[in-house]
């Protein structure tokens, strides 16, 4: 059974800087993809940031310029590093895998969800 240990979320004032990471078991094998997404108005979920295994990576319109998200292939983890944090950033951040070692076009990549899903990790964003 593959599962995913996230961490990082926390309480920041506008502006700061948080780091999400997110670790998958072993038991995932080679990963084909890793990401994060947050409930958004009219989805259960959004992605914010997802990553391949070779490097690709795809963000929402809302965060380019503001989160970077890099794998750790040896590891199995995946790292958001989210800047200049607003208060519409604040969310319950869950992370989201797929194995199988597969590669993708761009274009796939806004469309990429995985079987594997963690508990979730909150992020609140006040003064």
């Amino acid at each position: 059974q593959v599962h995913l240990k996230e961490s990082g979320g926390g309480l920041v004032e506008p502006g700061g800087s948080l780091t999400l990471s997110c670790a998958a078991s072993e038991s995932i094998g080679e990963v084909s993809f890793m990401g994060w997404f947050r409930p958004a108005p009219g989805k259960p979920r959004e992605l914010v940031a997802v990553i391949t295994h070779s490097g690709r990576v795809n963000y929402a319109d809302s965060v380019k310029g503001r989160f970077t998200l890099s794998i750790d292939n040896d590891e199995n983890t995946i790292y958001l590093q989210m800047n200049n944090l607003k208060p519409e950033d604040t969310a319950v951040y869950y992370c989201n895998a797929d194995s199988g070692g597969r590669d993708y076009h761009d274009y796939d990549l806004p469309f990429l969800q995985g079987p594997y899903w963690g508990q979730g990790t909150q992020v609140t964003v006040s003064s």
